[in-house]
């Protein structure tokens, strides 16, 4: 699921592919902004991101999706 983060004063967005389910990165979002703690994310390979609560501006959660084998679907 990929997940787009947006962090205030800061022009771009972090964007990750997560593993975890909607509401489990909603809950992490709403104590991380609500308590101004950090955001622990870890992505689909491994990786930690943290943000602090403070500073996010905005999530985007996208919605669960399987994984494409290949080069993506065939139009006709």
């Amino acid at each position: 699921m990929e997940v787009k983060i947006g962090v205030r004063d800061v022009a771009g967005q972090l964007v990750l592919e997560s593993e975890q389910t909607p509401d489990e990165v909603a809950e992490l979002v709403a104590a991380a902004i609500s308590g101004s703690t950090l955001l622990r994310l870890t992505d689909d390979k491994g990786r930690l991101v943290i943000v602090p609560g403070a500073l996010i501006g905005f999530v985007e959660i996208g919605a669960l999706s399987e994984r494409r084998v290949g080069f993506g679907a065939a139009v006709i």
